[in-house]
């Protein structure tokens, strides 16, 4: 027996994707497996076969053709080829995961192309697939052009390669907005961009931060805030909200030890941190306040606005650090202050999302 790819266009209708297949079973052709991929022409059956030796690749494809299948395309594949689509596509982001640099070398594996080559934001390519060709904007600037000789390319391919390349520019851009922070006692963190998959460890930073740091933080309580409100802090629709990631000294798993958010309303932006308690007076606080002013003057605002306790002293003499001038306003045991800031450019970082 033999393995075979093969690629045909089907009328999507009903049955009719079984009369294909039962003009294949009647050659003694085993189908290992099969996709559907939607097309303006119809469905397009991508399948794995195993076929009697004695077949060739024009008996495939009149056996296609009396199952009323059309534009159809064989090829020999090989044993990896029984690795399933997803299976595939989960390895492919792994290892662009581990080297972004690997982008083309995915792409080419991920839809058997015979050229990937990348190009300049200057060059005039229209993004999309035309027969056998494929364009892809490569988020970082430019884009990557993709050719073979056959089958032509399909919607779904296109869909899957665009997010291989999404996700390699994304793991790219987080890299680059880490940066290691040297605390005063000459230990080194990681301060980053929080996302989604952070969701666990702010959790636990949470857990493990006194339920008076909860309230100084939260004002309202010092209950755990809810999963769904988290998960609106790490990604807000309009703001940035940073991690502070350290590795126990024993090489220990990371850990999120702090977080600030900044969260945008109207044309001044709220700052808030949380620092676990054992990696208070650390310094900490005042590093990641200066960083939520540089992002806040970035992206616009005209003023940092923080709601603090009275009591909170140490985060007061935080705000003092910043060498800045405030205005203070008092209700009771709670102050306002507003930081004035230098919009430096409007609207880059800190824009409404789509």
């Amino acid at each position: 027996m033999t393995l075979w790819r093969i690629r045909a266009t089907v009328d999507d209708r009903p049955g009719y994707l079984s009369v294909l297949t039962a003009s294949l079973a009647l050659r003694g052709v085993n189908i290992l497996t099969v996709q559907v991929q939607p097309t303006e022409q119809g469905a397009v059956d991508d399948f794995l076969v195993d076929a009697p030796d004695a077949l060739d690749e024009a008996e495939l494809v009149a056996a296609v053709e009396r199952g009323r299948g059309r534009d159809c395309w064989v090829a020999r594949s090989e044993a990896r080829g029984l690795a399933d689509q997803p299976t595939r596509v989960l390895g492919l982001a792994n290892r662009l995961v581990r080297d972004p640099d690997a982008t083309g070398e995915a792409l080419r594996a991920l839809l058997g192309a015979d050229s990937v080559s990348w190009r300049p934001a200057s060059v005039g390519v229209e993004r999309g697939i035309v027969g056998a060709s494929m364009a892809l904007a490569d988020p970082a600037g430019g884009s990557f052009a993709l050719r073979r000789a056959a089958p032509d390319f399909t919607p779904a391919e296109y869909a899957r390669a665009q997010a291989l390349v999404e996700l390699a520019a994304t793991v790219v851009r987080r890299a680059a907005e880490q940066v290691t922070l040297v605390l005063p006692d000459g230990v080194e963190v990681a301060v980053r961009p929080a996302c989604a998959d952070d969701l666990p460890g702010v959790r636990e930073l949470h857990e493990r931060c006194s339920p008076g740091s909860r309230h100084r933080r939260y004002l309202g309580g010092a209950a755990l805030p809810r999963p769904d409100r988290l998960r609106r802090l790490l990604e807000p629709s309009r703001g940035l909200t940073l991690v502070v990631v350290a590795t126990g000294s024993d090489g220990a798993a990371e850990s999120v030890v702090a977080m600030a958010s900044l969260l945008g309303e109207g044309d001044e932006a709220e700052a808030a941190l949380l620092v676990r308690d054992d990696w208070q007076r650390r310094g900490l606080g005042t590093a990641l306040l200066r960083r939520l002013v540089t992002h806040a003057d970035t992206a616009g605002y005209a003023a940092l606005v923080l709601h603090v306790q009275a009591e909170n002293t140490p985060m007061l003499r935080t705000l003092r650090r910043l060498g800045r001038p405030d205005s203070t306003e008092r209700d009771g045991a709670l102050l306002t202050v507003t930081v004035p800031l230098t919009p430096q450019r409007k609207g880059s970082l800190l824009t409404p999302r789509a």
